[in-house]
């Protein structure tokens, strides 16, 4: 993907990695250690944070069409390194997100067992240690991939900005009406 309406499609792409990952790391925080929020939210986070995981690549592959196309600086040589690394922030969000999205499922079916229905569990939904090691592990990984994301827009937003601004405005600049 090269352009969208004009734009360079790596512009339009990082708004949306920059909003959902991060949604999806706090979702992930809450659905960890939230049991009301668990039981509602496990499933649409973890297809948001698969969502995520091909959505990462798709723009790391459109900035590296843009990076082509501009000076090379060292901003813009830090931004794309550290963009290599959105993926290893994403991908750990939505494992444990569906980690946590299974182990609802399997708390769900466990109370089919009492019904009577005999069902396999496969990650002990009703481990109290193992819950709290997924909660603690969620924050964590959430904390990181938060940071990583901010990490990457701060060097992206630097990258783009540095030196293509002045703090003081045009005397011609909007708002301003000749004779004024």
């Amino acid at each position: 993907m090269s352009t969208v309406n004009g734009l360079p499609a790596h512009i339009l792409l990082v708004h949306a990695v920059v909003v959902l990952l991060p949604l999806a790391a706090l979702l992930l925080v809450l659905t960890a250690v939230w049991p009301a929020a668990r039981r509602r939210l496990a499933g649409p986070n973890a297809i948001l944070a698969v969502i995520v995981v091909g959505l990462v690549p798709v723009t790391t592959s459109a900035g590296e069409w843009l990076e082509r196309r501009v000076a090379e600086t060292a901003l813009l040589r830090d931004h794309t390194e550290l963009g290599d690394t959105a993926i290893w922030a994403a991908l750990p969000v939505a494992v444990l997100a569906l980690v946590v999205w299974w182990r609802q499922r399997e708390a769900t079916a466990a109370a089919a067992v009492a019904a009577g229905v005999r069902q396999r569990s496969y990650l002990a939904p009703g481990s109290t240690t193992l819950t709290r090691i997924v909660a603690v592990l969620a924050v964590v990984i959430a904390g990181s991939a938060v940071y990583d994301t901010y990490r990457i827009g701060d060097s992206g937003a630097k990258a783009s900005w540095t030196g293509n601004f002045s703090s003081t405005a045009r005397q011609d600049g909007p708002g301003r009406r000749d004779g004024d």
